[in-house]
C-alpha cells in the first residue's frame, strides 16, 4: 500500500477485511469511511448516500475472538483484525394496511403483527440494537396496546433490521414501532392548529417569493441567514 501521500503514521493503521479481502486503513475511520478509503463506492443503501438512515447495518467479528457484533457502519470505528460484512438491505416482513381504515383499538396490532405475542423475552433485540433502544420493552408496550409508550420508546429506531435478524420469534420490530407511531400521530396526539395554518399558507403560495429569493442566494448567505434567524417562541 502506497502511504506516501497519507498524513497518518503506519502504526495508526488497522488491518481490516471487507468481503474477505484485507485492507490497511487509518484506525480513526468509521467502517463506512474506511470502505471508501479502500476504494469501495457507496452509492446506495445508506442515508448519507441518498438512501435512508439505518440501511448500513453491519456484522463484524474481531480475528481470534468468538463474538459476532452488530453495528451501523456510519458509527462504528474500525479495529485491527476486523472482519466486516454489510447488510445494505434487510428483508423485513412488511404488512399492508390502510391508515384510513385502521384505528388504535385492541385488535389492530394483534391482527397486523400477531407474531409479537410469540416474543419469548430473550432480549436479543435490545442487546443487538445499534441505537441502544429498549426494543423488547416497546414490543411489550405493543402487546399491551399502549401505542403512545410504544411510539415514544421506538422513536429513535432507524429500521436497520439488526434486531429482527436476532429474533427467534421472527418479529419485524421496527415495523411494529412504525405502526405504533403512525397510529399515535393520527389518533392519539393532539392536533396542532398552528401547523395546519402554516401548511395552508405554504399551499396558498404565501412564501413563494421568499423561497425563490433564498434559492437564488449563495450558500454562505443562506448559512448566515439560518444562523441569525429569529426562533419563534
Amino acid at each position: 500500500m502506497d502511504t506516501a501521500n497519507v498524513n497518518v503514521k503506519l502504526s495508526e493503521f488497522a488491518k481490516v477485511f471487507f468481503d474477505g479481502k484485507p485492507y490497511d486503513v487509518p484506525a480513526e475511520l468509521t467502517i463506512m469511511t474506511a470502505m471508501e478509503y479502500a476504494g469501495y463506492r457507496l452509492v446506495r443503501g445508506c442515508g448519507c448516500r441518498h438512501g435512508f438512515c439505518g440501511a448500513c447495518a453491519t456484522i463484524y467479528r474481531i480475528e481470534g475472538k468468538s463474538p459476532v457484533h452488530f453495528a451501523l457502519a456510519c458509527q462504528q470505528k474500525v479495529e485491527d483484525g476486523m472482519y466486516v460484512a454489510t447488510l445494505p438491505f434487510f428483508p423485513l416482513d412488511r404488512r399492508t394496511y390502510d391508515m384510513e381504515e385502521i384505528t388504535p383499538d385492541n385488535q389492530t396490532m394483534m391482527q397486523i403483527f400477531p407474531e409479537i405475542f410469540g416474543c419469548v423475552a430473550c432480549n436479543s433485540c435490545t442487546k443487538s440494537c445499534s441505537k441502544g433502544l429498549n426494543t423488547m420493552q416497546y414490543i411489550a408496550y405493543a402487546k399491551r396496546n399502549d401505542l403512545k409508550k410504544c411510539a415514544e420508546t421506538s422513536f429513535d429506531c432507524v429500521s436497520c433490521g439488526i434486531c429482527s435478524a436476532r429474533c427467534p420469534a421472527n418479529i419485524s420490530h421496527s415495523l411494529v414501532g412504525l405502526l405504533a407511531r403512525r397510529l399515535s400521530a393520527k389518533y392519539l396526539t393532539p392536533k396542532s392548529a398552528h401547523t395546519h395554518m402554516r401548511t395552508k399558507d405554504i399551499a396558498d403560495g404565501k412564501f413563494d417569493d421568499e423561497i425563490n429569493k433564498i434559492m437564488r442566494m449563495p450558500m454562505d448567505d443562506i448559512k448566515k441567514l439560518y444562523d441569525t434567524r429569529e426562533i419563534e417562541k
